[in-house]
């Protein structure tokens, strides 16, 4: 959520920085700034209410006085039904605006995100390449017949060596972020529609999640139980940046229908990931913002997969986000990148929606943290860009080395059933 006084004290700055991202006619900050006039004049007619209540209580009860508090506490009672009603308001046109793009950051979609960095070259075959899905099958570690029996489109289920292959990626991924000082949480997989708010997906992204018929939705990201750990907490500047990294399966209904080069498991509702979050101070944060992407960059140099990292424009960043770093791994069948980690730095956007704080030890003032995140890494397009990427010609598909030592002895190569 963005500060109110944010917005009446740099109303032209704000102006020019949501209009990155957002259509002119869509945008109506003054009708904002005129809700929140309205408020002040409330409470200031609260107060003035309540001063005289409390002048006139401390006179003689006469019929006349009696009567005089029974009017004002009317008065007063219906100003403050009137204030809750503008302040809620108030709160809910605030809460649909998304925050404002960072300065560096350019205006426009997907045509104008800007590739930042390249790995590796895309690989090239002396043979006909087979595509993630034939060769899982025929490799028999994906059971995506039985994945939908069970669930229906955009599932499958992991097999033999292709669960092996999937918890590796998960152990490597999380031996890595323990070493380098994150904490380890395994949170719940479902959290209140308030957490979805406070994480920035309500109000705009209700029909993407999955929700329980007691109201609670499936995490379609751990960012989203993550951002309300320290949900209405002081925290103590000493101890900041807090850093920590969460594995859940995390859900998705995907609204909206399928391309046909999506298919198996590149866009699914279900699938497995590692998600890095930090609470930074504010003069960190950016600090912490290239230190998510670094993580996220080095987990994939591991894998010695090409990749690329591309910086997003405004418009293809999330609403709560103001930078967005994607690391994109390359699916040699769809000739495309497929993002597999987004390093997000939402600033206080977050943490002002979630009331997290902590006192600056130089102004002595509670402020609010910087919340950033980052995949550390989401497995379901690692797994086939591993298929991909390297196969043989004998339909066989070479491990990354850096996965061996979480695989049964000897399991080198991922070979096809004779």
């Amino acid at each position: 959520m963005l500060d109110i006084k944010l917005i009446r004290d740099n109303l032209a700055e704000v102006k020019t920085g949501l209009l990155k991202r957002m259509a002119a006619d869509k945008l109506d900050l003054e009708s904002i700034i005129r809700l929140d006039d309205e408020r002040r004049v409330l409470i200031g007619q609260v107060e003035a209410s309540q001063n005289k209540r409390n002048q006139a209580s401390k006179t003689k009860p006469t019929p006349e006085v009696i009567l005089a508090m029974k009017t004002l506490g009317t008065e007063l009672k219906d100003l403050q039904n009137k204030l809750a009603e503008v302040e809620t308001d108030l709160n809910t046109r605030l809460s649909e605006l998304p925050n404002i793009p960072a300065v560096d950051v350019v205006a426009g979609g997907k045509e104008n995100n800007e590739v930042i960095f390249t790995y590796g070259k895309k690989p090239k075959f002396d043979f006909a390449p087979k595509n993630h899905v034939d060769l899982a099958t025929s490799l028999d570690i994906i059971d995506y017949e039985r994945g939908v029996k069970i669930a229906g489109n955009g599932f499958w289920c992991y097999k033999g060596v292709g669960a092996l292959l999937e918890w590796a990626l998960l152990s490597y991924f999380i031996e890595y972020h323990t070493k380098n000082g994150y904490q380890f949480l395994i949170p719940p997989f479902m959290l209140t529609e308030k957490c979805a708010y406070i994480s920035g997906h309500l109000p705009k992204f209700r029909d993407d999640l999955f929700w329980t018929q007691d109201g609670l939705c499936l995490n379609a990201t751990s960012e989203m139980m993550l951002g309300n750990y320290h949900r209405e907490e002081i925290l103590a500047a000493e101890d900041l940046p807090l850093k920590y990294f969460a594995y859940s399966p995390c859900f998705r209904r995907e609204a909206g229908s399928y391309r046909q080069e999506e298919r198996g498991m590149i866009r699914g509702h279900q699938f497995n990931k590692v998600e890095m979050f930090i609470f930074s101070p504010a003069e960190k944060s950016w600090e912490m913002f290239a230190e998510l992407v670094s993580h996220s960059k080095k987990l994939m140099e591991g894998l010695d997969l090409h990749f690329q990292i591309s910086k997003l424009a405004a418009e293809d960043c999330s609403a709560a986000m103001a930078k967005t770093y994607d690391v994109e791994v390359f699916i040699p069948s769809m000739e495309i990148y497929k993002e597999v980690s987004s390093a997000s730095n939402a600033l206080d956007y977050q943490a002002r929606r979630g009331q997290t704080r902590y006192k600056n030890q130089a102004s002595g003032k509670m402020e609010f943290v910087h919340t950033l995140n980052a995949s550390g890494l989401a497995t379901s397009r690692i797994l086939p860009a591993i298929l991909e990427q390297n196969q043989q010609k004998d339909g066989s598909v070479k491990i990354p080395k850096v996965l061996l030592k979480y695989l049964p002895r000897g399991l080198k190569l991922i070979k096809a059933l004779s």
